[in-house]
């Protein structure tokens, strides 16, 4: 007796179907992973979605979630286990575990409580997806993309911290409210660390191809009558100021790395403020990653833009590696 499928389809093709081929990997499915995940469905980016968590409850609640909403999407596998082998053949994989940030917490004080649980994470990463791009979102972003970088043993083109990808949103959000323009309008970067000893890059903001520093050669410094170095502290404040209020930030970074994954994904070659390993640029001699202007595509980091620094920005750029660089050297088993 036929069933009822057997009624209803003839197959033609034989052998399994083809493997996925812009497969995605989220790890850890709190409020950023989540976050990531969605934006990323929503711009229909992925042929395949795997979420891995070590919280099986919660991480198989979130598959069905999604799964249960596979009709108002363009991304035919959602897919969710502790084991990471549901990872495997993933062309970008977006590292979001680890322990959050507290309330009044620096970014750098979480480093060694995440570096024990990468090494558990990496590893099996690259074990079933030796190919892939590693997108590192978790915090202290740069010290733990090094670390990635040192666990993983690829190459540092295809190891990416979302950096100042963010930083950079949030400066052109604010430079842009205040000019009455949209953020797209406003061209500005936040260069080096994603957090308190970031770099804005003021000689080279601009509307238009218009400098702003042109328009007032004291923008972003003590001597401005208008203050526009505030912005850069309402940037580096900003994140505070979020956890303050609702305990956490998540969607501006979940947009923030689905765009990044848009470019990886679809070979754009796009410029983005991220995280690489910059030794040997600016002056930097130790083995650090900061953010820089990056092309990026299928490969990863495919060049990095040198950006005409004032010698000031480059002063603030060495000592945001030399920051990060006084953490790196402490860090225990890599």
């Amino acid at each position: 007796m036929a069933s009822v499928m057997q009624k209803l389809i003839t197959p033609l093709a034989s052998g399994p179907a083809e493997p996925p081929r812009n497969k995605v990997t989220i790890v850890g499915v709190g409020q950023v992973g989540m976050a990531c995940a969605v934006s990323i469905l929503l711009r229909e980016l992925t042929d395949e979605l795997a979420l891995v968590d070590v919280v099986e409850d919660r991480l198989k609640g979130e598959m069905l979630d999604l799964q249960h909403g596979s009709l108002f999407l363009k991304t035919p596998k959602i897919v969710a286990d502790k084991d990471y082998s549901v990872t495997a053949n993933s062309r970008i994989v977006v590292v979001t575990a680890g322990v959050r940030q507290q309330e009044g917490e620096s970014r750098l004080n979480l480093v060694q409580r995440n570096v024990n649980i990468f090494k558990h994470i990496i590893p099996q990463i690259v074990k079933y997806s030796p190919d892939c791009i590693l997108v590192v979102v978790s915090n202290p972003v740069d010290v733990l993309t090094y670390v990635t970088w040192k666990l993983s043993g690829l190459p540092k083109h295809r190891v990416i911290g979302s950096g100042t990808n963010l930083d950079s949103a949030r400066f052109r959000y604010i430079m842009a409210e205040k000019l009455g323009i949209h953020s797209s309008s406003f061209n500005g970067y936040i260069l080096g660390e994603h957090g308190d000893s970031s770099v804005p890059v003021w000689s080279g903001a601009n509307v238009a191809g218009v400098s702003l520093q042109k328009l007032n050669p004291d923008i972003g410094t003590d001597k401005d009558s208008e203050n526009w170095k505030d912005a850069h502290k309402m940037v580096v404040d900003s994140a505070y100021e979020v956890i303050k209020l609702k305990g956490y930030t998540n969607w501006a970074i979940g947009l923030s790395v689905a765009d990044l994954t848009e470019t990886l994904v679809k070979n754009l070659n796009r410029v983005h403020p991220v995280s690489t390993m910059v030794k040997g640029m600016y002056g930097i001699g130790e083995e650090v990653y900061l953010s820089l202007p990056c092309v990026l595509n299928s490969s990863g980091v495919g060049s990095v833009v040198n950006m005409t620094l004032t010698d000031d920005e480059i002063g603030q750029l060495k000592k945001s590696a030399d920051t990060l660089w006084g953490i790196q050297k402490d860090l225990k088993d890599l």
